[in-house]
């Protein structure tokens, strides 16, 4: 009986498929990184937003301060942490109680953009809080400025820790970028004090080099 030879793949072939496969993964991943850091800066954005207005409404319906504070001592860079104020004993404020904390992706930052054309300027910042140097900006107004947090009453208002309202701005982007990619991946949050209104923002390009804050 006449043996049958089974042919399998030679060296060169196996390399060649590699070859071409590896390459078409590659010319997919440069294809989908702007995709990849347009999800993580809008996680980041969302994730913020989601904290100021749960936490706004946490306040409102307990009947009680809570605080928001970016960045808290202690924490990685990109920390949320919720406190709880507990009422008043005998005059006397008890320490806060920590309720949750949050992150957002690790490479999206609370920082101002590097590349050229990010607005600057109160004329031109998202509801004219701040200058746009400062990437957490809130106590607008109060000698104590800026504060790195913010405090939701009962009313819903957001005041300091004097009872002064608390108005601000955050900003979040991707400082993994290059400093030119950097502004269309650059989101703000504003606390207008005296309501508690959050608002969320995100930068048009209009020219070469000009870019201004759109309302989302």
């Amino acid at each position: 009986m006449a043996s049958t030879k089974h042919r399998g793949f030679s060296l060169l072939e196996l390399m060649i498929v590699i070859s071409i496969s590896l390459i078409l993964a590659g010319v997919t991943y440069i294809g989908m990184r702007p995709m990849l850091f347009q999800s993580h800066v809008n996680q980041g954005y969302d994730t913020t937003l989601m904290v100021l207005r749960n936490t706004r409404n946490l306040a409102i319906t307990q009947s009680h301060e809570y605080y928001v504070n970016f960045n808290p001592t202690g924490f990685a860079a990109g920390t949320l942490q919720v406190e709880y104020q507990p009422p008043a004993v005998s005059g006397v404020l008890p320490p806060l109680e920590q309720v949750l904390t949050y992150s957002i992706p690790t490479d999206i930052s609370f920082a101002i953009p590097t590349g050229t054309g990010f607005p600057t300027g109160s004329a031109n910042t998202p509801d004219g809080f701040g200058t746009g140097v400062t990437a957490i900006d809130f106590g607008q107004a109060l000698a104590t400025e800026p504060l790195n947090f913010v405090v939701f009453m009962p009313d819903g208002s957001s005041q300091d820790n004097l009872g002064n309202f608390n108005s601000g701005i955050v900003y979040l982007t991707d400082t993994v970028l290059p400093a030119n990619q950097q502004l269309g991946m650059t989101r703000a949050i504003t606390v207008w004090g005296a309501t508690g209104r959050i608002r969320g923002w995100a930068l048009d390009q209009t020219g070469a080099t000009t870019w201004v804050w759109e309302q989302q």
